[in-house]
């Protein structure tokens, strides 16, 4: 019988996540926090999650573009399965390395899609998930959170999968996301994005700056 996976080894890095509901913003507020936190001189790796990996990029075809049925339980494995190889290919190495790794969503996405959205036992999938990944957790998960209807109309583009699901179901994200964010207070910081744009980049560099500050991580020049 094989044996489970050894734990990871304690990491020196520092782990940043963004979630939100459909058009928060956290993609675009992600790749700007990647950019500032390197002018502030910091090594920082800017990741997605499904993507960044060649698996990961399939499944994300997979997903959010395939137009054929799914069951919740399909994504979600589909989901961790691209998770499990984001870690062990960039996320844990980076870490290691003493990096800053930035993620555009990560393990609490499909608690809150496939759990809370979608009806799957929210316990038996935060376990599963958590153990796929071996425990990887974020240091600070930055929640961008804004009501389902005024994020509906800021996407422009043609709908994914999971944006074509019903506005209850990205209600009830929604509610998840602050429900986990509630378990959490340590690691979950809200920010309000109905803000302009502008000001949720004011807010998230100075929450982000500061929580480094606090935990003394030590800048590490890129090159």
């Amino acid at each position: 019988m094989p044996h489970a996976p050894r734990p990871l080894s304690p990491r020196k890095g520092f782990f940043i996540t963004l979630e939100g509901p459909e058009g928060s913003g956290k993609s675009s507020q992600g790749r700007w926090l990647v950019r500032r936190l390197r002018r502030a001189g910091y090594a920082v790796v800017g990741l997605r999650d499904p993507g960044s990996t060649n698996l990961g990029r399939a499944l994300r075809r997979i997903l959010l573009h395939r137009k054929e049925d799914m069951s919740a339980l399909m994504e979600a494995l589909l989901f961790i399965g691209a998770r499990v190889q984001l870690v062990e290919e960039h996320i844990q190495p980076a870490l290691e390395q003493g990096k800053i790794v930035v993620c555009d969503r990560f393990h609490d996405s499909t608690v809150a899609y496939q759990g809370f959205g979608a009806g799957l036992d929210v316990n038996w999938l935060d376990a599963l998930g958590r153990r796929a990944i071996r425990d990887i957790t974020p240091t600070l998960t930055l929640l961008l959170d804004l009501p389902t209807e005024q994020g509906f109309k800021r996407l422009r583009h043609s709908h994914d999968r999971m944006e074509r699901k019903t506005r209850a179901f990205h209600r009830s994200v929604r509610q998840g996301y602050l429900q986990l964010a509630k378990r959490e207070p340590k690691r979950f910081m809200i920010i309000n994005a109905a803000q302009p744009a502008s000001q949720v980049r004011a807010q998230l560099e100075e929450v982000v700056l500061k929580y480094l500050k606090c935990k003394s991580f030590s800048l590490v020049t890129s090159h």
